[in-house]
């Protein structure tokens, strides 16, 4: 039977509309219910097994939590169905492992609008097996003293149909048990009137049990049932009667063997975690009935393998619960969860649905003729929001209909919205104080413990230490911080109209967001200098919320500092969706790192406008402006603009900041691409670490057609980087080592690319891979496959903008082709160096050319070699016949 959506039908006069309740895959849960039960059944027909045995572990229970409105109560619902008869089982669930063997689903809602007691829990699971169709005595007679005492002269059958059972399972069971005590009269040969007086046959009874007679030998079985039936009737009592019902199951004769399996729905109503007094009874009975198996769906995991409960409920720990204890690996923890669900033993949180899930539910909740009345784009809107929760996918359907009622056909630009009820939902069983922290965390990416706590400017941890229980907190435990919210909650809690009472003011959200910012600068400041990974972490969090709630930089500066000083160039953050340009010193920062981040993917032609823009704004502090114009100089330098490159560098150099060694080292390197060498040395002296004078020196060595020199050079500049900490430096100037090294070693040369090649693991730097690609080149210059290697480089320069390296790529394809003297080729290589060269900016790469090939210097480049014009030509041409030795060319 297809189960129609009353509330979408009641919405429209549309009666041509099609509105049913969509159930949507949830075959994995399925899957695990029907293992759990394959297991069940095995435990329970084992000969050793025994419902009297009271000290075994139980494995029993299993159960489903998730957020509220992740589909729960819709997967109790089908998995009542389903066990009930074949027919409801959806066809894409299969076909159990079991046959032969009989299910009895008995659901039960403890939802507090239910208003179920521990008595309608009894009651309700004796009424489901009374279409056993017989008396089960023991427990029977126990339950109709009970009944007596607490409420006398109000008829049980009368309260049966009152709440409902007598019409969902008959009327048989009043019946049995009349029957199961005139039976027991019967046995014990009292006379008709005593006989029917349940004082008088539980007292006989008793006696008979205790007095081992031959009369009652079929109850005498139930080793319990005479201190129970003494015992003073109450509620305390009637938690143990499920004792005698297990009893009972397992003396039915084998064609009436059934096994009742118990959903126990809305499990978050139960009572909060500081009163557990239904849990405990409730607890007791699921103990007490080891051979019935209970399905829990609730918002939280069950607590009861954790041994901390102990004394709260009767029976805690992970050796009374083995499937419900988390597992020791990773303690107090949940681990990452995939999207359809997951859990530790017989915990199994309720994933999101799927993209697809999620346009199947919302194409068959509202059809016309068969076909979808959402459209697909709106179905796409939708799912793209709603984060796989059918909750979301729900309220969104009333919203469709709401707005046809209006007369107006929906797009897709009405369903950009949030939904206060989710925050209603969310909220309803959480403290104050656990409301507080969920609004603070709403604000973060990830958080800890500490950090939450700092965020919500609390004095402890407990309320955090709650929140993080609840399933949407969800967990990665190898994260830098170990929790987030689930996608949609933290979007509603931040985006909706939350009606609540405590509901927070927008200066209560900036105030959140500065405590935020200064707890996320606090855990940098507290790390080690070297740990990149929470740099990059803070650095993405504390950026968004400056930018968000338009907070001082006050520590993301220093951190942009540390970030730009690494030159690894992780991806930081985007700027701000439909943010025309930056307004604040925040967004001029999130431009600038953006900027310094996609100039490894993009022209840098681009990266000289964006930089630009920034600096026109004057919205960052003068020391991060330093950053954006040394950047801008070196992305002027890489697209050949060689006059502006060298100006910002000047006025960086002049500024004497943090960044003046280095644009102290930009304009050595303006004199060595000039051609003035001795110029280029002498600054080079004076550079330091901080102006990598290393590498400085080692750019001039090979130019000058020393290799093994500059080999050297490039080897400091990689030990100084390693011994601070600076992981993109070191990988330049590997990359740059063995470039040289190729020149003059290329067996010596694999093992430096390989290395170059680690070093670069991790980091995103594009100029530097190129240097890496440029020694391969050179490794195999004189043979085959170097010109298609050229020719990809070649495309691979102009698409990113640096224009700059593209002599140095033609330079390399003049070695390869003056170790095959192809005069042919390198005439065209020599052609293509005048175009990409000019006079101050590598113009003397055609003179080395020249020398590689002996051949005479046709044009005066201006160079100023360190030596003699005549000692360079020698040493070059040197490197062309050495190669041709190793390769045996011309002989």
């Amino acid at each position: 039977m297809v189960g129609r959506d009353l509330r979408a039908l009641f919405s429209t006069n549309d009666r041509g509309l099609e509105a049913v309740e969509a159930f949507t895959n949830r075959q994995l849960q399925w899957e695990l219910v029907a293992a759990a039960l394959t297991e069940h059944l095995r435990r329970i027909a084992e000969p050793g097994f025994d419902v009297e045995d009271l000290e075994r572990p139980r494995h029993n229970v299993m159960v489903f939590h998730g957020v509220g409105g992740i589909g729960k109560t819709t997967l109790s619902r089908k998995l009542e169905a389903a066990l009930a008869g074949v027919d409801q089982r959806p066809a894409q669930w299969g076909e159990p492992t079991w046959t032969g063997d009989r299910f009895l689903p008995v659901r039960i809602d403890l939802a507090r609008s239910a208003g179920t007691s521990f008595e309608d829990i009894v009651l309700t699971i004796r009424a489901a097996l009374a279409e056993l169709g017989r008396p089960l005595p023991a427990f029977d007679i126990a339950l109709r003293r009970y009944w007596e005492i607490q409420h006398p002269g109000e008829s049980l059958e009368e309260y049966l149909q009152r709440g409902g059972l007598g019409a969902r399972f008959g009327k048989a069971m009043p019946q049995q048990m009349q029957s199961a005590l005139a039976d027991v009269a019967q046995a014990l040969l009292l006379p008709g009137t005593i006989g029917t007086a349940v004082g008088a046959v539980v007292g006989s009874l008793t006696g008979a049990l205790r007095e081992r007679r031959q009369t009652v030998r079929a109850l005498a079985g139930c080793t319990r049932l005479a201190d129970l039936l003494e015992a003073e009737a109450d509620l305390e009592a009637l938690s143990f009667y499920p004792h005698l019902l297990a009893w009972e199951l397992a003396q039915l004769p084998a064609d009436k063997c059934v096994t009742p399996v118990i959903l126990l729905d809305t499990f978050e109503d139960v009572g909060d975690r500081t009163h557990r007094d239904l849990e405990r009874l409730i607890q007791r009975v699921v103990w007490l009935m080891p051979n019935c198996f209970f399905v829990v769906t609730g918002r939280s995991r069950l607590q009861w393998a954790e041994p901390a409960l102990q004394g709260q409920l009767d029976y805690t720990g992970p050796a009374a619960w083995p499937g419900l204890a988390l597992p020791a690996a990773v303690p107090n923890a949940r681990a990452a969860r995939p999207t359809h669900g997951h859990g530790h033993g017989r915990q199994v949180l309720i994933g999101d649905f799927s993209p697809e899930d999620c346009d199947d539910h919302l194409a068959r909740r509202l059809t016309r003729d068969g076909e979808p009345l959402i459209s697909e784009g709106i179905r796409r809107v939708v799912t793209d929001r709603s984060h796989g929760l059918p909750l979301y996918l729900d309220l969104s359907v009333m919203r469709f209909l709401e707005i046809r009622r209006t007369g107006r056909t929906p797009q897709p630009a009405d369903f950009d919205h949030d939904f206060p009820a989710l925050i209603a939902r969310t909220l309803s069983d959480l403290t104050a104080d656990e409301r507080h922290v969920l609004r603070s965390v709403a604000l973060l990416d990830a958080f800890d413990l500490n950090l939450a706590t700092a965020a919500a400017g609390l004095p402890h941890q407990a309320p955090a230490l709650r929140l993080i229980e609840r399933p949407f907190v969800r967990e990665n435990v190898f994260g830098l911080w170990p929790y987030h919210l689930h996608g949609l909650i933290r979007s509603t809690v931040r985006g909706a109209d939350d009606q609540a009472d405590d509901r927070w003011s927008a200066r209560d959200w900036h105030q959140a967001a500065q405590r935020a910012l200064a707890a996320l600068g606090e855990q940098w400041r507290v790390g080690t200098s070297r740990d990149r990974r929470l740099l990059v972490g803070c650095l993405r969090q504390g950026l968004t919320l400056a930018r968000d709630y338009n907070l001082d930089l006050a520590w993301l500066t220093e951190a942009a500092w540390t970030y730009v000083g690494d030159s690894v160039w992780e991806p930081i953050t985007s700027p701000a969706p439909d943010t025309p340009a930056p307004s604040t010193p925040a967004d001029a920062l999130v431009e600038l790192l953006s900027t310094l981040t996609r100039r490894q993917h993009e022209h840098r032609a681009r990266t000289v406008s964006r930089l630009t823009a920034i600096l026109d704004t004057d919205l960052l502090p003068a020391d991060l402006q330093e950053i954006a114009l040394y950047y801008r100089a070196k992305a002027l330098r890489d697209t050949g603009h060689t006059a502006p490159s060298r100006r910002d560098y000047q006025q960086v150099a002049d500024q004497g900041g943090r960044l003046a060694p280095a644009a102290r080292r930009g304009l050595a390197h303006a004199a060595r691409l000039a051609g003035d060498f001795p110029t280029a040395l002498a600054a080079a002296q004076n550079l330091g670490w901080e102006g990598r004078h290393q590498r400085v020196l080692g750019d001039l060595y090979w130019l000058q057609g020393h290799p093994e020199r500059a080999a050297a050079a490039y080897l400091a500049g990689r030990t100084e980087a390693e011994q601070h900490g600076k992981a993109g430096e070191a990988a330049h100037s590997q990359a740059l080592r063995a470039f040289v090294i190729a020149l003059y070693a290329p067996d010596q040369a694999p093992a430096e690319i390989d290395l170059a090649h680690q070093l670069l693991t991790g980091l995103n730097l594009r100029a530097t891979t190129v240097n890496v690609r440029r020694a391969e080149l050179i490794r195999d210059a004189g043979n085959a496959g170097v010109d298609d290697q050229v020719a990809t480089l070649r495309t691979e320069l102009a698409i990113a903008g640096l224009t700059s390296l593209s002599p140095a790529i033609e330079l390399a394809c003049a070695f390869h082709q003056a170790v095959l003297d192809d005069r042919t080729a390198l005439d065209a290589t020599i052609a293509r160096l005048r175009e990409h060269t000019s006079a101050d900016d590598h113009a003397y790469f055609v003179d080395i050319a020249q020398f590689m090939a002996d051949l005479p210097v046709d044009q005066d480049s201006g160079a100023r070699w360190l030596d003699s014009e005549q000692d360079t030509r020698s040493r070059w041409r040197g490197l062309v016949v050495a190669r041709r030795t190793h390769l045996h060319v011309g002989r």
